[in-house]
C-alpha cells in the first residue's frame, strides 16, 4: 500500500456503531413531539412515520441523497396534517440532532486518527448527516464530504470525486476506508480510489464484488499496515 497521501474516511459503522443511535433519536424526537404537539403522535405511531418517509423518498427521488431534507420534510407532512404548520420543524430537528450525534465512538478510532493524521491528509466521507463538530472530532479531520454536498450519495462516484479534489490527491493515491462492502469498497473501488474494508464482525466478503486491497477489523489497524510506528 504505497504512494497513499490522503484517506477518506466512512463514519457510521465505521468509527461508531449507527443503528442504536437512531433509533435513540427517532424515539426522542417521537416523545418531545407527543409532549408538545400531541395531535401528531395521535395521528401518527413511530411505524406511520417511516412509511410517510417512505414515501417522501419515493416523491423526492432526486434529494434522496440528502437525508436532513427528508427529516425536515417529514416534519412538516406531518405538522402540516395535524393543524401544527411547519414552524416548530428547526426545533423538532435539534432534538434529533443533539441524539443523532451523541454516539459511543469505537476506543482505537481517535488513537488511530491522530496517528494517521501525522502523515496522511483525512477527509471524512458520508451519506449521514453527522455531525463532527457536535461529536468532538472535527480537529481530527482536514475537510469533510457529505452526500448532500456532492449531491449523490455513495456508491455513486460523484462524492468521491468530490472527496479526491478536496483531498489534493490523486485517486491512486487516495484509499477509502468504510465497512459496507457496495457503498463504501466497491463504489471507491468503481471510482478508482484504493479500497480498505473494516470487517468488525468477520463477515464473509460478498462474492458478487471484488475484493477490497486491505481488510482491517478496526481502523486501528490502519497505522501499522500503513507503515506507521
Amino acid at each position: 500500500m504505497n504512494n497513499i497521501r490522503t484517506i477518506t474516511l466512512d463514519l457510521d459503522d465505521t468509527l461508531w456503531e449507527i443503528h442504536p443511535v437512531i433509533r435513540r433519536a427517532e424515539q426522542r424526537l417521537y416523545e418531545w413531539l407527543g409532549e408538545n404537539f400531541p395531535r401528531i403522535t395521535e395521528m401518527y405511531t413511530p411505524t406511520d412515520l417511516h412509511e410517510v418517509r417512505s414515501g417522501i423518498v419515493i416523491e423526492f427521488a432526486d434529494r434522496a441523497h440528502d437525508l436532513t431534507f427528508l427529516r425536515h420534510t417529514v416534519l412538516g407532512r406531518i405538522g402540516v396534517a395535524a393543524g401544527y404548520g411547519t414552524d416548530f420543524i428547526d426545533d423538532a430537528f435539534d432534538i434529533f440532532d443533539e441524539v443523532r450525534n451523541d454516539v459511543d465512538i469505537f476506543p482505537e478510532v481517535i488513537p488511530a486518527l491522530e496517528a494517521l493524521g501525522e502523515r496522511f491528509k483525512l477527509i471524512a466521507v458520508t451519506n449521514g448527516n453527522a455531525n463532527l463538530e457536535s461529536i468532538g472530532i472535527r480537529d481530527l479531520f482536514d475537510n469533510v464530504v457529505t452526500a448532500a454536498m456532492a449531491g449523490a450519495a455513495k456508491p455513486a462516484a460523484e462524492v468521491f470525486d468530490m472527496a479526491v479534489r478536496v483531498g489534493g490527491a490523486s485517486k491512486a493515491q487516495t484509499l477509502h476506508v468504510g465497512d459496507h462492502p457496495l457503498y463504501d469498497v466497491d463504489g471507491a473501488r468503481a471510482a478508482g480510489l484504493r479500497t480498505a474494508w473494516v470487517n468488525r464482525t468477520a463477515t464473509n466478503w460478498p462474492d458478487e464484488y471484488a475484493a477490497p486491497e486491505i481488510e482491517v477489523k478496526h481502523i486501528g489497524e490502519l497505522p501499522e499496515l500503513l507503515g506507521i510506528d
